[in-house]
């Protein structure tokens, strides 16, 4: 892809990882298609907490459920955005998109389209590429300064399906010293934990 003209330095940086929406064979539920609209209000409150605008800089990947529901949310506010794909993006919406139907495909294009940038990350043989997109975005959050970091997670608290998910990003986050919104969906729409 071609790289974008450089962005404004901004106010603050939201970074973000969360569960995709549940596959229709998931056997344990996490983020049922039922609870999208409670989702989408949690990250729209943690923004107007945050008075997010164009000033700032949201950071995140593109999956179907908490990722793209972030994308949409910023996008909605002004929030330049940069997107991080472990691969080109038709590889990556048959991976982690497509699976959940094909409005959620239209929603991952409409936001590659308007975001300020795609970062494809091109991991090594040897690195799990959902890991190193997480390490390529803290380090391109906290490259702006890590006390303007807001990470934001979507998530249950649990570990995750495979490497490189959200419980991987919190990790990395808490090690860094950054600072932690948790939405916790196990009371966002009370699953077991």
């Amino acid at each position: 892809m071609a790289a974008s003209p450089p962005l404004h330095e901004p106010r603050q940086v939201m970074l973000f990882s969360g569960h995709m929406i549940d596959a229709p064979d998931r056997p344990a539920l996490r983020f049922p298609a039922a609870a999208e609209p409670v989702a989408a209000r949690a990250i729209a409150d943690v923004l107007r907490v945050f008075d997010a605008g164009p000033a700032d800089l949201a950071v995140t990947s593109g999956a179907c459920g908490g990722d793209l529901l972030f994308c949409e949310a910023v996008l909605a506010r002004g929030v330049p955005l940069e997107l991080f794909l472990p691969f080109e993006p038709p590889v990556f919406a048959v991976k982690s998109v497509d699976f959940a139907g094909a409005d959620w495909h239209r929603r991952f294009e409409a936001v590659c389209r308007a975001a300020g940038r795609i970062h494809v990350a091109c991991a090594a043989d040897r690195v799990d590429p959902y890991e190193h997109t997480n390490l390529r975005m803290l380090a391109a959050a906290q490259a702006h300064g890590a006390e303007k970091v807001r990470f934001v997670c979507l998530w249950d608290g649990r570990g995750g399906d495979g490497p490189g998910g959200t419980a991987h990003m919190a990790q990395q986050v808490r090690e860094a010293g950054g600072r932690t919104h948790w939405l916790d969906t196990t009371s966002l729409w009370e699953l077991p934990r």
